[in-house]
C-alpha cells in the first residue's frame, strides 16, 4: 500500500499532489504503512481514505476505496458510523468493542464485528485535521463465544432433562420393586441402557440416532452376539426422545425375556423388525421357543414405559400379546424429525 500511495494521482482528489501534504498527514501515512496492524486514515473535511496493507482484509472486494471519501467506501454502514466520525473529528477518541455491523465487502450483505478507535490526527496548530481508524476484526471470536452460549444452554437444558428422566426412573423402579436388591438391579440396568443412548446421541452430535445402533446398544448387556436375536430393518434414524425411550423399552423387553420369556431357555430367540415409510414406523418384538409367559402382576414402570411413554413419543400405540409360544410387542407411530 506504500507503493499504491505513492504512484497513486492525488492530484484528482481534494489532499491534491503528495508534494504538497501537510506534515501531520506525511507522518499519519508513514505510521500507518510501517503498521502491521489494520489502520485506515480520514483525512480533511471530505474525508479521503488511506489504509495499509492489513486494513485491505476488512475492505474485501470493496471497489477501489483508495482515495475515496469513508461515506461513500462504508455507505450500507453510513448510519451507524457516520455520528462516531463525526464525534472523532471533533476532538473526541472513539473506542468501541466488538460493534456488530452488516456489510457489503464481497457482493453481498454480511454479519461482522469490529473493536476499533477512532483517534483524532492534530496538525501543528492543536487543530484536528483527520483521524487514525485502528481496527481488528473480532467476527470469529463473538461467534464462538455466542455459540459457546448456545451450547451451554441447551447443555443444561439436556441435562435437567435428563435428571428428570432418572428421577422418574428410579421413583417406579423402587415403588414398584419386590425387593431393594432386586430394585437395585432394575435401576442400574435402567440407566445403563440410558447411558448407551446417550453415548449414541452425542457422537452423533446429538441430532439424530440410527436405530440399528439405539438398539444394538441396549441389547448389549444380554450378548446379541450369541445369535438369540434377530434384527432386521431399514436404517432409520430418530430423534434423541424417541431414541432414548427406545433404548429404555429395548432393555426392558430384553431384561424381561431373559427372566421371564424366550431367553430363560437355551433355545428361545427374539425377533426383533421395523420398518418405516416416511414418517410412518412399526416395531415388532417377538419371542419364540421359550416358556409361555403372563402378563405382570403389577403394573410397574416397566409397563408404563410400554404402553405409555414409548407410545407417546411415537405419537402412535402400542399392543403387547402374552401369547403361549412367546411374548409380542409392536409399537405403531411416527417418527420425528431429528433436533437441529
Amino acid at each position: 500500500m506504500g507503493a499504491a500511495i505513492r504512484d497513486f494521482d492525488w492530484s484528482t482528489t481534494p489532499l491534491g499532489a503528495i508534494e504538497a501534504w501537510p506534515a501531520a498527514l506525511r507522518i499519519a501515512v508513514g505510521m500507518m504503512v510501517s503498521s502491521r496492524f489494520p489502520k485506515c486514515i480520514i483525512w480533511g473535511p471530505y474525508q479521503i481514505t488511506l489504509h495499509n496493507d492489513a486494513f485491505g482484509e476488512i475492505l474485501g472486494d470493496k471497489p477501489a476505496p483508495l482515495g475515496r471519501p469513508l461515506q461513500e467506501v462504508w455507505s450500507e454502514v453510513w448510519h451507524e458510523i457516520g455520528p462516531l466520525v463525526e464525534l472523532a473529528y471533533s476532538g473526541e477518541p472513539v473506542f468501541l468493542q466488538d460493534l456488530g455491523l452488516s456489510i457489503d465487502r464481497s457482493g453481498r450483505r454480511e454479519d461482522a464485528w469490529f473493536t476499533f478507535c477512532y483517534s483524532p490526527i492534530r496538525d501543528e496548530l492543536g487543530q484536528v485535521c483527520g483521524i487514525m481508524d485502528t481496527v481488528i476484526e473480532t467476527t470469529e471470536k463473538v461467534l464462538a463465544v455466542r455459540n459457546a452460549q448456545l451450547i451451554n444452554a441447551e447443555l443444561s437444558h439436556r441435562i435437567k432433562n435428563t435428571l428428570a428422566m432418572i428421577s422418574a426412573v428410579a421413583n417406579q423402579t423402587f415403588r414398584h420393586a419386590d425387593t431393594l436388591d432386586s430394585a437395585r438391579e432394575r435401576f442400574t440396568d435402567r440407566i445403563a441402557a440410558l447411558g448407551e443412548a446417550h453415548s449414541i446421541l452425542i457422537q452423533q452430535e446429538w441430532t439424530a440416532a440410527p436405530i440399528r445402533a439405539v438398539i444394538e446398544g441396549a441389547l448389549a448387556p444380554h450378548r446379541p452376539g450369541t445369535g438369540r436375536f434377530a434384527l432386521s430393518g431399514p436404517p432409520v434414524r430418530l430423534s434423541s426422545r424417541q431414541a432414548l425411550s427406545l433404548a429404555l423399552a429395548v432393555n426392558e423387553l430384553a431384561t424381561n425375556a431373559a427372566k421371564y420369556g424366550a431367553l430363560r431357555t437355551e433355545h428361545g430367540t427374539v425377533s426383533l423388525t421395523w420398518e418405516a415409510a416416511g414418517e410412518d414406523f412399526r416395531l415388532v418384538w417377538r419371542e419364540t421357543g421359550g416358556c409361555a409367559c403372563s402378563g405382570p402382576r403389577h403394573k410397574g414402570f416397566g409397563s408404563q414405559l410400554m404402553e405409555r411413554i414409548l407410545p407417546a413419543d411415537f405419537s402412535g400405540r402400542a399392543e403387547m400379546t402374552f401369547a403361549p409360544e412367546g411374548l409380542r410387542y409392536e409399537l405403531t407411530g411416527r417418527l420425528a424429525k431429528p433436533e437441529a
